[in-house]
């Protein structure tokens, strides 16, 4: 099966009190690049975020998203820092002995002072949250997988009638060789002989012209390996699996045998079919762009 590089998945979880909601989007890119945002209470899990979603992509700039609720009521509480709070104490008895003032520390004031009341998470199970995130990861990355699978697969079948007018033309181009030369044949004895006025020319010397001339245009090299490499991209398609960067080879060597049979054609109609080829080419190798 052939994927797309571009893609969405989504999934949203929860369990008890807690809330996961994970998306992620693709483009293309040449290589595997992992975008991901998610609180920094979930931090410590980006990793193992990275090794679970490897499974549902190999190529493509990968943008994730996540995000985390917690309804718990009794998550957050209020704690008394006892031994600041005593240093406090001890520094205002110093001063109140030092400079011989009042003490007016009260109980409310002395709960006023920096971190002698502090707020504090509950510490959180990191393995619940990582049960649960998981399978908001996965359900995404299928989603994800689905949509790309859908998607890679309409690529191919677009590639594969483009592969296929692609061997018509082929077959047209090795038609019209023989026909060309004929009548190259037809119009250099007609022009030889009204120069010469003479009806025994050499057919010798006109066969020694006709055989350079068509050694000259003979694109049969050129088309037998284009054939070769629209067959193997048809047979890497139909294989599929991670095939993009393989394809894109194959169509840089199509492209360079269309380039030689296109500046060898000595005809219109060659000329023409040629300019198809390269044209179907390049709307081929702008597809691969979009195969993982």
């Amino acid at each position: 099966m052939v994927n797309s590089m571009t893609g969405f998945g989504r999934s949203e979880i929860q369990f008890s009190d807690i809330r996961f909601t994970v998306e992620m989007k693709s483009v293309n890119h040449r290589y595997l690049d992992f975008n991901i945002k998610l609180p920094k209470k979930l931090s410590s899990f980006e990793n193992a975020i990275r090794n679970t979603l490897k499974e549902y992509v190999q190529r493509g700039k990968v943008d994730v998203f996540i995000t985390y609720e917690d309804f718990t009521q009794s998550n957050i509480s209020l704690k008394y820092n006892k031994e600041l709070a005593s240093q406090y104490l001890n520094c205002a008895h110093k001063i109140q002995e030092d400079f011989d003032l009042k003490n007016d520390i009260t109980v409310s004031k002395l709960a006023g002072f920096p971190e002698v009341l502090v707020m504090e998470e509950t510490p959180v199970d990191e393995e619940r949250l990582w049960s649960v995130l998981e399978r908001a990861l996965k359900e995404a990355g299928e989603q994800f997988q689905r949509q790309r699978n859908r998607e890679g697969e309409n690529l191919k079948d677009n590639l594969l009638d483009k592969l296929n007018q692609m061997l018509v033309d082929i077959r047209e181009v090795e038609i019209r060789s023989p026909q060309i030369i004929e009548e190259y044949k037809s119009k250099l004895e007609q022009k030889t002989r009204e120069l010469l006025e003479d009806t025994s020319v050499e057919d010798s010397r006109i066969a020694a012209e006709v055989i350079l001339f068509a050694d000259k245009i003979c694109t049969d090299e050129e088309t037998v390996r284009l054939r070769s490499h629209i067959e193997n991209m048809m047979s890497v398609l139909k294989q599929g699996g991670t095939v993009g960067r393989k394809l894109d080879f194959i169509a840089q060597e199509m492209n360079r045998e269309a380039n030689t049979i296109l500046s060898k054609a000595n005809d219109l109609k060659t000329s023409n079919i040629a300019i198809e080829l390269k044209t179907e080419i390049e709307k081929t190798r702008e597809q691969i762009q979009n195969i993982e």
